[in-house]
């Protein structure tokens, strides 16, 4: 949990964990060098915790990521408009955003 001075208060900003499945921009995209570029790539305050590859079809893989980022006006819009810029990254989805504390299946 981060903590955020305000005029001499410290407020505890709650985190929360994003999972976003990420689409190749081509069949050729490496999923690994993807999830590095991400992971190097993201907003400062904001963190790719985990990722997996998921398949689609015909050899064809998605990477799902879990990223780490505060609860704050503006910073999920923040956070895929990073991901968009990523060479070799396609179409993004948002799957479920929850407290960092919550368990996602």
């Amino acid at each position: 949990m981060r903590r955020v001075w305000i005029r001499g208060t410290v407020i505890n900003m709650t985190r929360l964990v994003a999972r976003i499945k990420i689409l190749p921009a081509d069949s050729e995209t490496d999923m690994e060098s993807l999830a590095n570029v991400l992971k190097s790539n993201v907003p400062e305050g904001m963190e790719l915790k985990a990722h997996a590859k998921e398949p689609i079809a015909f050899g064809l893989n998605a990477l799902v990521g879990d990223f780490l980022l505060d609860d704050a006006e503006g910073e999920m819009e923040k956070l895929e408009e990073s991901i968009k810029k990523v060479e070799g990254a396609g179409e993004i989805q948002v799957i479920n955003i929850s407290r960092q504390s919550v368990k996602m299946k």
